[in-house]
């Protein structure tokens, strides 16, 4: 008996002794380049994560091809879902992490949330991360689209200023906004509509919220089938035809140089995403004002999603995974990446503790559009990337010229053929 206590007592020590030798387990981290400030939290985080535990290692990788959905960011994931070769932690744009969870490459994560946690997110940030029914990705932030203008110059102009969200803009009003501003000596046009992004993810983000107020929309939602009738419909036409008819009129230019030209009173009006927000602010100050989106039909829309994080279904180290996005999703973590992009913090406990998001904040606008229903998400399906492509393919084109009913049904056909090739996504 005494020789088995010793043993038992040898095999302990033993144990303690190889669990304190016992090496972090890896877990692999993938995030888009071309972020500056956001990758930066990124790394940060990291840092601060493997310091404050021993179980996991998050090793960070920073992927090349920049911000814009369709870059080679995305790419790159798709080939590597196609050679199983995914990391455990991977950040996603919103609306593309449909066709990974349809393809099978994402781990739902429902049962890692607590429902206090998941009660304390935006609600547009559950909406988005929820396909066939399961959660596969949740971001620390949502986004912003709005008009930004100063207070000063719209008073100037003889321009009624919206007090937010439910006080929006007519069509009406807002063309005769455009018209007043543009007549102002001080300005080249009445607004930048951020022409310098090109051909790409902001034609979908910025401007079907146009459509889908008018009465259209990039797909029928029901069933994400058929696109016929909704994008090449009357509805669409009118839309499209009105983007194009700013162009036409000398409100906005195709060829601004950058980001700037509201900042640098070329433009009366910017029609932003959330990101802009910290040069307007720091430009403008208290001049600045924050327009809800107009009424262009009966509702007003708004732009929503963001970039997202998901654990990716063959992760060996789900937990560590998850250990690590709860790390990053504590409020103070979430603000340190709004500092960094000037994102809407996606956590109604870190919206609390922001100056420019929080009650009565310069940028409340963004927040309202998000927790009162006109934030419309993109499309929620496999079909996703096709639909986008077609979009803005059928934009840029209606920009430079095009038929507006011509490109449209172009951009049916291709979203109508891509969904008969893969039967319908089901």
């Amino acid at each position: 008996m005494r020789y088995a206590r010793r043993y038992w007592m040898t095999f302990m020590l033993l144990a303690l002794v190889s669990v304190g030798l016992a090496q972090p387990k890896d877990v692999n981290l993938w995030f888009h380049g071309g972020v500056g400030d956001a990758a930066t939290a990124v790394q940060e985080y990291i840092d601060d994560f493997n310091q404050l535990q021993s179980g996991y290692r998050v090793i960070y990788t920073e992927i090349p091809g920049g911000a814009v959905a369709g870059s080679g960011y995305n790419d790159a994931v798709n080939a590597a879902a196609v050679a199983g070769d995914l990391p455990c932690l991977l950040d996603l744009d919103g609306p593309f992490l449909y066709n990974y969870a349809w393809a099978g490459f994402l781990q739902p994560l429902d049962d890692f949330l607590t429902p206090e946690l998941r009660a304390d997110f935006l609600p547009s940030l559950i909406d988005q991360g929820i396909y066939n029914g399961e959660l596969y990705a949740l971001g620390q932030y949502d986004s912003g689209l709005a008009l930004a203008s100063r207070r000063s110059l719209l008073e100037r102009a003889g321009v009624r200023i919206p007090e937010g969200v439910g006080d929006e803009w007519s069509l009406a009003e807002f063309d005769d906004a455009l018209a007043k501003i543009q007549a102002l000596d001080e300005v080249a046009y009445a607004i930048d509509l951020k022409m310098n992004y090109g051909a790409g993810e902001w034609f979908t983000y910025g401007f079907s919220p146009v459509l889908q107020s008018w009465g259209a929309d990039l797909i029928d939602r029901d069933g994400y089938q058929e696109a016929e009738g909704l994008l090449n419909g009357e509805a669409a036409v009118a839309a499209m035809t009105w983007i194009q008819s700013l162009f036409e009129s000398g409100y906005t230019t195709l060829t601004p140089p950058d980001d700037n030209e509201f900042v640098n009173g070329r433009a009366g009006m910017g029609w932003f995403g959330h990101w802009m927000a910290p040069s307007y602010l720091d430009a403008f100050g208290d001049d600045l004002v924050v327009i809800p989106m107009p009424r262009f039909g009966d509702t007003p829309v708004t732009g929503m999603g963001s970039w997202a994080w998901s654990i990716t279904s063959n992760c060996p180290q789900k937990e560590g995974a998850w250990s690590f996005l709860e790390f990053i999703f504590e409020p103070e973590n979430i603000l340190r990446m709004v500092d960094a992009e000037g994102t809407v913090p996606g956590r109604t406990s870190a919206l609390a503790m922001s100056d420019v998001y929080g009650e009565g904040g310069a940028l409340q606008v963004l927040v309202d559009q998000l927790q009162q229903g006109v934030a419309v998400p993109r499309p929620k399906t496999p079909a996703y990337p096709t639909i986008t492509a077609a979009f803005y393919t059928a934009m840029d084109n209606i920009l430079k010229g095009g038929d507006v009913q011509t490109e449209l049904d172009i951009a049916v056909d291709k979203i109508e053929a891509d969904i008969r090739v893969n039967d319908g996504y089901r």
